[in-house]
């Protein structure tokens, strides 16, 4: 697979080819690039489609601390090598908070937003030690056992997608390091910014998501100034991969409305 070097990073990355519009897709935490197969795989027709692995993830290193915000560069950063002026910028929970942070600062570089199961704030001072301690977890040498099946729960909400993912964190572990988790946990609260957003934003979120609740990801949509929301039935905090049907077909809506 292709591997950008662009803003320090070596930045694994998928590109389908074609012409514009481009989407460039932003994973989420734990996750990497495959996760947006289903939604490439439908798109691919009439995007073109970047996919890549954010520092610390997939075959993307985090050799050092770094925020959101750099991240947002490394995404930009990564159109700029492809010759790519403005994009749709398309990201689950983590992946969101890298796109907001791009659409506040590169407000010329995105054409839209699609932003799922994500929120704007910080975690909850309550679950931040639940968090700590999975983090402590995946840098241990124990093996991944309920921590991981819990964690599967939390973000995929699926047997079938967990016993896909599960295998994946375990064989990843030796790769892994504190610097994402503590971006995760150290991140700025956006919220008072969402007005400044001006690009058209479609807002995707499982109404079963167990890690960021429905309410935060109707902020987003109330408060973004052209902004929508889809509510996917039963889906998951990766709503796009328990509903990808659902969520294809209102992906594919609001690019219409972008490219009418």
């Amino acid at each position: 697979m292709p591997v950008a070097n662009v803003n320090g990073q070596a930045i694994n990355y998928i590109d389908t080819g074609g012409d514009d519009p481009a989407i460039i897709w932003s994973h989420g935490f734990l996750m990497d690039h495959t996760m947006f197969d289903p939604q490439i795989e439908a798109l691919k027709g009439s995007y073109r489609c970047l996919a890549w692995d954010e520092r610390g993830f997939g075959e993307t290193p985090a050799n050092g601390p770094f925020t959101y915000w750099d991240c947002a560069d490394d995404a930009v950063a990564l159109l700029d090598h492809l010759g790519i002026n403005q994009a749709v910028f398309a990201g689950m929970s983590q992946g969101g908070f890298i796109s907001m942070r791009a659409a506040l600062r590169y407000p010329e570089r995105v054409r839209g937003l699609v932003l799922i199961d994500t929120q704007a704030g910080t975690e909850h001072e309550d679950v931040i030690p639940q968090y700590r301690g999975m983090i402590e977890h995946w840098l241990s040498d124990e093996p991944l056992g309920d921590v991981g099946d819990i964690v599967a729960s939390l973000i995929l909400g699926s047997a079938d997608l967990s016993a896909k993912w599960v295998p994946i964190w375990e064989t990843r572990r030796a790769g892994f390091n504190r610097h994402p988790g503590d971006t995760l946990l150290t991140r700025d609260d956006i919220t008072d910014r969402l007005g400044e957003i001006s690009a058209p934003a479609l807002v995707i979120h499982g109404d079963a998501d167990a890690a960021i609740s429905l309410e935060l990801g109707q902020v987003l949509a109330d408060t973004i100034p052209n902004a929508s929301i889809a509510v996917m039935a039963g889906g998951s905090h990766a709503a796009n991969l328990t509903n990808p049907d659902e969520t294809n077909a209102a992906i594919a809506e609001f690019l219409g409305t972008l490219t009418a």
